[in-house]
């Protein structure tokens, strides 16, 4: 091949084999961060739809003692119940990092942060159709939780997903590795 060939983008032999070896890396990791969102979406929407099927406006479950109960709370706020006042903008930062997931799953080649951003797209996913299709409307809909431990917040499965990516994220940030899969030392 000529140099005018290469300057032009004509690509050579060892270009040619070495882009097929690269597609299916991203793919794959890509479909981790695919399939990861979904088991954790559609586990968060049935125990949700179970909740309110069958524990709401019932008394509490008891798992383990006084430390550990099943009970459906209607949660219009963050964590803790706070500033149920703005739901409208719980459901745009929930709408955000949805964007950001998405975009950063084009440049994905590493299998633990795609792990991480599946768990966090899937519990964003599943607090976001509680935000828009919830009682008392679009956009202000209140989260269903139902996980309550003693002296601790009422929270639900999509809240758990989100904690374990957001926990394996600064794992992952404070060993070097990048979502693109290379590892920097600072």
């Amino acid at each position: 091949m000529t140099e005018a060939e290469r300057a032009i983008g004509t690509p050579d032999v060892d270009d040619e084999a070495a882009a097929p070896a690269e597609q299916p890396k991203g793919r794959r990791r890509v479909a981790v961060l695919v399939s990861i969102a979904i088991v954790a979406y559609l586990i968060d929407l049935g125990t949700k739809m179970l909740v309110v099927a069958k524990l709401e406006h019932h008394a509490p479950i008891e798992v383990i003692g006084d430390w550990l109960r099943f009970e459906a709370v209607r949660n219009a706020g963050a964590a803790f119940g706070i500033g149920e006042a703005f739901t409208v903008i719980f459901t745009a930062i929930a709408a955000s990092v949805i964007v950001v997931i998405i975009r950063l799953a084009r440049k994905l080649y590493s299998l633990p942060w795609a792990i991480a951003l599946g768990l966090l797209l899937g519990g964003a996913l599943g607090n976001l159709t509680d935000r828009i299709f919830r009682a008392p409307g679009v956009f202000e809909g209140a989260v269903v939780d139902f996980i309550a431990p003693a002296h601790f917040a009422v929270f639900n499965l999509a809240d758990t997903a989100i904690v374990c990516g957001g926990i394996l994220i600064v794992i992952l940030s404070f060993k070097g590795l990048d979502p693109d899969g290379t590892v920097h030392k600072d």
